[in-house]
């Protein structure tokens, strides 16, 4: 084996990186965070273009050759996103049709009166629901799409945009989508090559009874509205050309003929992430600001808006890149769609439609997760005013799925969003569990009456508010994937800023933890902590203890609470406590009657053999207590083994791709693989797989499906992990590589938890080359194959090994 230190200053490659992070960072710390919607300075704009070349783009596009309906846009919209707006673009020539989410438009509230069963009540006005900001038409008269040829329509991934293209009349015509984080605004841009022009007329409507009207001396049309709880909103959009005429006209906006067209909308609510304020920024008009943005947008040319957008966004998008193997002409030259269904009809791997499918989650991602509210279940990207389970944040795995793929995909500040949430939520969270969980009707309460830090509900809203039930053991995950982005980074100041939420949550765990006598094999007796009444999620009884879910989370939690002190140098007695504690914790075992790892403390299966949910296996993965080496006793190990298996291959996709995740934690790279392509199966009426947008669709009963955008998150995790598996001062290189991808690859920027990156080839199975870069220096353990080498960097050095294979 070659190795060969190198310092990023010399290295080419590590140098673009660097380069390319340090501009992401400080267009970042220029543009500062929209945590809010609230004015902010005017963005910084690129001196030169930074357009990707036509080859370039092509290597991260999709594309269809269909538009989408105004009716199925769940299914086939094109979805945009700054981090805060979001929207699905329809792209149909004659009626361009988007409908916009804000992140923060929020019904409801703190919702902290309790059922008569001691619960949450979970509806849209109490716990409260995601709802639509607006509408968008831009009807286009002449343009029918039976007068169109040539159609086509593209989603850049690399740069943020989409695009549709068709003829009419020898005219072609044009037309990108992008929202701009920098401006905070989407922009559409109309354009043509042949002497054609564009009329019509551009309306935007409100979804909850607005009006709209003509503002600021007639340049725009806008409107705004204060919901039932309070919260007030509003949206505007304008338009100009460089030929043609564009006016006011009423309640829309007419264009004549023009040869070309930039339209821009913005919009938000006065939502502010501070539960001291009520959630609330009175300073802020929310329809006056949309004003002002639009206006101070259009007051650049569309170049420049582009170019501003795509500086912001490519330099995210590219911390990661990666090939899985080379697809087939005949696969290349299908659309998307037709790709997905052929893998599926024949059976056939397609690397190149596998390793985009992960860079399309990535688009999410960036799209969706930047300095905002966090992802719910369907993000920001709505076609309506009651997403299932209101697009609420479920932390029995929904929230938390959604942020695996930040660290391994390169996309690590996108975690900010999660992070910065549950920080604001943190006061009310306290409250509501010291003032209610230990209610006598509460059938999860505290046995021994004690009550301390804080928890949650199954479903939590942006107000401090819970829904449906207690979930106790839901502050363990939160502060699961909390410290799992701290073990990414090696970011002392985060874990400082987290700090309060993991102690909390072991404040929580040490008040609620309960004695009780269990007996091993051999006939001893021992006594040990166990969870008091709790539910498996979701199935088995409602109230029992000891349950394997929570066991597994509060031995992790009370670990990283252990680690975080020493990091801190804090709490050093107290740490000493929990450690007693986590030494009495009864710890899950194998039962004698299904050889499966238990899920409830008792030796029979007490729900249903093929649950979507994975509760036991928590320390398998997300966790790591179950591992498949010589750490793990072989009898646990074969009873995680032979559970997963008794689950199934065949599940709703956020379940798929947990298991896959699962699959490739036990190296086994072809279940991992097979579970991927269930995701990847086209959906038809509502069945589970992927739509003609590639969003994971839910079935919830036959001919009906639902968007859930967490497995289009999870999946994309199970590809990084079957490629990549760490732990701190640990990285194995192609633990669960499948068949499909062994002939070669390359995957760079990947994550490693202890603060490094890794960029590596294989060839025939084998890793050929490997590159480990440190965030801030650090030492960890390379095993590549038979190969094994320890391996000491500085902050922002790199090592590169070679002859691997």
């Amino acid at each position: 084996m070659d190795i060969q230190h190198t310092d990023p200053t010399e290295h080419p490659t590590s140098r673009r990186r660097f380069l390319a992070l340090a501009a992401a960072a400080g267009t970042t710390a220029a543009l500062g965070g929209l945590n809010a919607f609230t004015a902010s300075a005017a963005p910084l704009r690129p001196t030169q273009s930074p357009m990707l070349s036509a080859a370039d783009a092509a290597k991260n596009q999709l594309w269809w050759q269909a538009p989408g309906s105004s009716t199925s846009m769940i299914g086939q919209g094109l979805p945009v996103g700054n981090g805060r707006l979001g929207a699905l673009a329809s792209n149909d020539p004659g009626t361009e049709f988007l409908t916009v989410t804000d992140a923060g438009l929020w019904t409801g509230g703190l919702n902290d009166t309790l059922q008569d069963d001691g619960q949450f009540p979970y509806g849209r006005d109490d716990f409260g629901s995601l709802t639509l900001l607006a509408e968008l038409t831009v009807a286009v008269p002449g343009h029918d799409l039976g007068r169109a040829n040539n159609y086509r329509r593209v989603l850049d991934l690399a740069q943020g945009l989409v695009s549709a293209s068709y003829d009419i009349g020898g005219v072609t015509y044009q037309r990108q989508i992008f929202a701009s984080r920098p401006d905070d605004a989407i922009v559409l841009h109309f354009s043509q090559q042949g002497g054609g022009t564009y009329t019509g007329t551009v309306s935007l409507a409100g979804t909850h009874g607005e009006s709209t009207a003509a503002g600021d001396a007639a340049r725009c049309v806008s409107f705004g509205g204060t919901l039932g709880n309070g919260l007030k909103y509003g949206a505007a959009v304008t338009a100009y050309s460089g030929s043609g005429k564009v006016a006011v006209d009423g309640t829309t906006l007419s264009f004549t003929g023009c040869k070309d067209l930039t339209v821009v909308l913005s919009g938000g609510t006065d939502y502010a992430p501070d539960a001291a304020a009520g959630f609330r920024n009175p300073s802020v008009d929310p329809r006056a600001l949309a004003i002002s943005k639009v206006l101070a947008a259009a007051g650049h040319s569309y170049d420049t808006l582009l170019h501003t957008h795509v500086a912001d966004f490519r330099p995210v998008f590219g911390q990661l890149d990666i090939n899985l193997g080379t697809s087939s002409a005949a696969q290349r030259g299908l659309d998307t769609w037709e790709r997905v269904q052929a893998r599926y009809r024949d059976n056939v791997p397609d690397p190149e439609l596998e390793a985009a499918y992960l860079q399309f989650g990535r688009y999410l991602m960036i799209s969706g997760s930047r300095g905002t509210l966090p992802m719910g279940l369907q993000s920001v990207w709505l076609d309506g005013n009651d997403p299932d389970w209101m697009g609420d944040y479920h932390t029995d795995i929904n929230i938390q799925m959604n942020y695996w793929m930040a660290d391994r995909a390169g996309l690590s500040d996108c975690f900010d969003s999660f992070a910065d949430y549950c920080l604001a939520q943190l006061p009310s969270w306290t409250d509501v569990t010291q003032r209610l969980f230990n209610s006598l009707t509460n059938r999860y309460r505290n046995s021994s009456g004690k009550i301390a830090g804080w928890t949650v509900a199954i479903s939590t809203n942006p107000y401090g508010g819970g829904g449906w039930w207690w979930h106790p053991a839901g502050n363990a995950w939160l502060c699961h994937n909390l410290f799992d982005h701290y073990e990414y980074t090696q970011d002392r100041a985060y874990l400082e800023k987290v700090y309060p939420l993991i102690k909390g949550a072991v404040e929580f765990w040490e008040a609620r933890l309960i004695t009780t006598t269990v007996t091993d094999a051999s006939g001893a007796s021992r006594e040990v902590l166990i969870a008091d009444s709790d539910w498996s999620p979701e199935q088995g009884p409602l109230d029992a203890k000891g349950i394997t879910y929570a066991q597994e989370q509060v031995w992790n939690l009370f670990g990283h609470f252990h680690t975080a002190t020493e990091v801190l140098g804090r709490d050093a007695a107290y740490r000493a406590t929990i450690d007693g504690l986590r030494d009495r914790l009864y710890l899950p075992v194998v039962s004698p009657t299904t050889g499966w790892l238990e899920e409830w403390m008792s030796p029979d299966n007490l729900g249903e053999t093929t649950h979507r949910h994975l509760s036991p296996l928590f320390g398998l993965f997300p966790g790591d207590r179950i591992r498949p080496d010589d750490s793990t006793p072989k009898d646990i190990l074969d009873g995680a083994t032979a559970l997963l298996t008794a689950r199934g291959m065949n599940s709703f996709g956020w379940a798929n791709a947990w298991r896959a995740l699962c699959w490739a934690r036990l190296k086994d790279g072809d279940k991992a693989y097979q579970l991927i392509g269930t995701n990847l199966q086209p959906s038809v009426n509502g069945s589970n797989g992927s739509a003609m947008n590639l969003f994971d669709i839910y079935q919830t009963e036959p001919g009906r499906g639902i968007f859930q955008i967490d497995a289009n998150f999870g999946t994309p995790s199970a590809i990084v992990e079957m490629l990549v598996y760490s732990r701190p001062g640990h990285v194995e290189l192609l633990p669960a590589l499948p068949a499909a991808w062994a002939a070669s690859g390359s995957v760079s920027g990947v994550g490693v938890r202890g603060g490094f990156t890794a960029d590596f080839t294989w060839k025939n199975g084998k890793v050929v080359q490997a590159t480990l870069t440190s965030v801030r220096g650090g030492t960890t353990t390379l095993v590549a194959g038979a190969a094994t080498r320890k391996v000491s960097l500085k902050p922002g050095e790199s090592v590169t090994l070679r002859n691997l294979a």
